[in-house]
């Protein structure tokens, strides 16, 4: 409301200024009327002079008196120059002047004519005569230019004029209708201000319930707040503060000093420094340190602290101190379970390593003997021990797959994750290469659809589309060609439920076969470790491969369904997001 005051009291002096400046505008536009036709006066003056001079030199043959006539030229452009200037306002009178330079150069230019012919001696009365009438009518010209200029002069005086007056009938009117709107606005000014005293007991009887309430929060959450003045450089602590400390409320000064006196001597230099960077960097990091309480109990408090401008101009840095003992407890527990975590990870990593290496060893003398075996005694042995051998080839084969399997899986889960650019077309034709043969033996028909550019880690998901193709094959119908079909499309988290929204696109690439398939209801637990749904002895395999596809696809952010039907087909969606 001052604001609007003080910019009405501007308006009003805007006002008077304005009035005096159209006053003082009139004033000079009278002035400059009274010049221009003063020079225009001149202006014809001159020019009679220089023809008055002609005509005396023309009567006496002296030279004496051109000398009006050679100074008209110099004085006439002067003074047609300083009419230029009074008028360069008025676009009518810069018009006429135009006109009236027109008949000036042509008056002079006839003067020159007739003085030329008489100077020669070239005298011919007709020609001179004809001269002299439109030096005659020129001059007539000039005459009534110069009053039609004179003129409109005197009526661009009369508008100016009429213009001052009526801006001055409505200036009293104006005032005083500024004069009862500042009264009007002083008036609202008072309701606003009594109503904004009102506010004011309101709010401050807001923030008193807001200050009982953050006092009650403190309490709650364990915590005390407290504030440094920068300029004065005195402590306030909340009634908590003190709390936290063991002490009843404001039992002791609010400083410093007093603070580091509960501090623990090994914290103690630790939490001095951290206290000395607020006065020169004006704000104070979380950091962590313990007190030794009133009663002698040790607690964990975490301090942090940010600069404030207020309303005095002067800067105040507010903190909390929160009693964090829970939590550093709960740390050094989680920090101990990691490293127990840690320990059985690297003992889980060296029994994998005896699993899937060590146990090769055996295994390959194993099949070593039993290659021997076959290759010299076999035809001695009865059938019964022909069986025999048959049987532990089969499981040693068997287990050879196991751990190969378990090394894919393995290496899929602690691999490094690695991703790159990378042309999965590439990787889909790598992946058929490597199972060419089974292809080729089983006149599988293996068809893809353009695939994606994508950020990858390569050799995994090559091994995925291996393991998804020789899945497929695997369980392919007996005497009927494998048809393998990828598809590829891009697809948004709208169109999927339970795609989450953080990444806003996805490509489905869809691996469908026309094999034995399998029961929906079976659809998840195909994808857990060593899980089957067949008979080892119907169908050879492990149970890893299908949940290594889908742990590479869990490495690349992804999903991964499958659909079938029996002894119709099965179809393996993977969902992989756009990078």
């Amino acid at each position: 409301m001052f604001v609007i005051s003080v910019a009405i009291i501007f308006f009003i002096g805007g006002i008077t200024f304005k009035h005096i400046t159209v006053l003082k505008k009139s004033s000079a536009f009278v002035s400059n009327s009274y010049e221009v036709n003063a020079e225009l006066e001149r202006l014809i003056s001159y020019i009679k002079d220089a023809e008055t001079g002609q005509r005396g030199y023309i009567l006496s043959n002296d030279k004496s008196f051109l000398e009006p006539y050679y100074n008209s030229r110099v004085l006439v452009r002067k003074s047609y120059e300083r009419v230029s200037k009074l008028t360069s306002n008025s676009r009518t009178q810069q018009s006429n002047l135009k006109k009236l330079l027109y008949f000036i150069n042509k008056k002079q230019n006839y003067l020159s004519k007739s003085l030329y012919m008489i100077e020669q001696g070239k005298f011919e009365k007709n020609t001179f005569k004809n001269y002299s009438i439109i030096g005659k009518q020129t001059m007539d010209s000039i005459r009534f230019k110069v009053e039609d200029m004179m003129k409109t002069q005197q009526m661009l005086l009369k508008s100016r004029q009429h213009d001052y007056k009526s801006t001055m009938n409505y200036t009293p009117l104006l005032i005083y209708l500024t004069l009862i709107v500042t009264l009007i606005l002083i008036t609202v000014a008072f309701i606003k201000m009594n109503n904004n005293l009102v506010l004011l007991k309101n709010t401050i009887n807001t923030l008193s319930v807001a200050n009982e309430a953050n006092n009650l929060a403190e309490i709650v959450s364990r915590s005390g707040s407290w504030q440094l003045n920068l300029e004065t450089e005195t402590y306030t602590f909340s009634d908590n503060e003190y709390r936290l400390l063991g002490c009843e409320p404001q039992s002791f000064e609010a400083s410093l000093e007093s603070f580091l006196n509960f501090i623990h001597p090994e914290d103690l230099e630790f939490v001095v420094q951290k206290t000395k960077n607020i006065l020169t960097e004006n704000d104070l990091a979380p950091f962590t340190f313990r007190i030794i309480r009133k009663d002698g109990e040790i607690r964990y408090f975490r301090a942090l602290g940010r600069m404030v401008s207020i309303a005095s101009g002067d800067k105040t840095l507010i903190g909390t101190t929160s009693d964090v003992t829970e939590e550093v407890y709960a740390q050094n527990l989680m920090e101990e379970r990691n490293r127990e975590l840690e320990i059985n990870n690297k003992e889980l990593t060296a029994f994998n390593y005896i699993a899937s290496h060590d146990l090769q060893e055996p295994l390959r003398k194993i099949e070593t003997f039993l290659s021997r075996l076959i290759s010299k005694d076999y035809n001695n042995l009865s059938k019964s021990g022909q069986q025999s051998v048959s049987s532990i080839q089969s499981s040693a084969n068997r287990m050879r797959n196991l751990i190969h399997d378990l090394l894919q899986f393995s290496r899929t889960n602690k691999g490094e994750k690695v991703f790159e650019e990378t042309d999965l077309n590439v990787l889909f034709e790598n992946a058929k290469q490597e199972l060419n043969q089974i292809i080729e033996d089983k006149k599988a028909i293996v068809e893809s659809d353009e695939l994606p550019i994508l950020k990858v880690i390569p050799f995994q998901i090559q091994q995925l589309f291996i393991n998804l193709i020789s899945n497929s094959l695997k369980y392919s119908k007996v005497e009927i060609a494998p048809i393998i079909k990828i598809n590829t499309r891009i697809i948004t988290h709208n169109d999927e439920e339970f795609l989450p929204n953080h990444n806003s696109k996805y490509y489905k690439i869809t691996i469908e076969d026309n094999g034995i398939g399998f029961d929906q209801q079976y659809a998840k637990k195909i994808f857990i470790l060593f899980n089957r749904l067949h008979n080892k002895n119907e169908y050879e395999g492990t149970g890893i491969g299908l949940a290594i596809c889908k742990k590479i696809v869990e490495n690349h952010k992804g999903f991964i369904l499958a659909n079938g039907t029996h002894n119709e087909g099965a179809t393996f969606i993977i969902y992989l997001p756009v990078s």
